[in-house]
């Protein structure tokens, strides 16, 4: 994402920290004011090649789709993209420290978001709209009665165990820490 000098929406922050309506509002004016890039990894990548190796690669193709290439790409983490078309600075917490990487954020949060409302509207019960495909105890249930469709990531130990069979109901908390 390249940001203005000027125009900016007031209120950008870690994408964690807003509410819903804050994220989709200021979605809206990033859109109007700056120059985005998506970039998006499959399941399949994720499964393959792990989380984060598939999150610097969709960083890769985000920087690449961008109608104008950044002059240096400012990256939230400690590790940065291979092959990026530009200089590159990792920054730990960046979508707290850096205005431009807590808009990227907002942008790819929403976005994701958006893909989770529209996997809940095809693939009802599991709570996507909701738990946003974290493992929660909703989707846990969702994942034993419902089972995994192909938009889980096989890698990931509740899916994983689903498919071998082995996947148990959430314990109580209680008897969880007693273990």
């Amino acid at each position: 994402m390249i940001l203005p000098l000027r125009g900016v929406p007031r209120g950008i922050d870690d994408s964690k920290v807003l509410r819903a309506g804050a994220r989709e509002k200021l979605y809206v004016r990033l859109e109007e004011c700056a120059i985005v890039g998506l970039g998006v990894a499959s399941v399949e990548e994720i499964d393959r090649i792990n989380i984060l190796e598939a999150s610097l690669v969709a960083m890769r193709r985000a920087v690449l789709s961008m109608p104008v290439q950044p002059r240096a790409a400012l990256i939230d983490g400690n590790q940065l993209p291979g092959d990026l078309p530009c200089p590159a600075r990792a920054i730990i917490d960046g979508d707290a420290l850096c205005r431009s990487i807590a808009a990227a954020s907002i942008i790819a949060k929403v976005v994701r978001d958006r893909i989770m409302d529209s996997l809940a509207q095809s693939y009802p019960g599991y709570g996507w709209e909701h738990n946003r495909g974290y493992a929660t105890a909703d989707h846990r249930a969702a994942i034993l009665k419902l089972g995994v469709t192909a938009h889980h990531r096989r890698t990931f130990a509740t899916v994983r165990l689903a498919l071998e069979g082995t996947l148990q109901p959430e314990l109580p908390f209680e008897t969880a820490a007693a273990e």
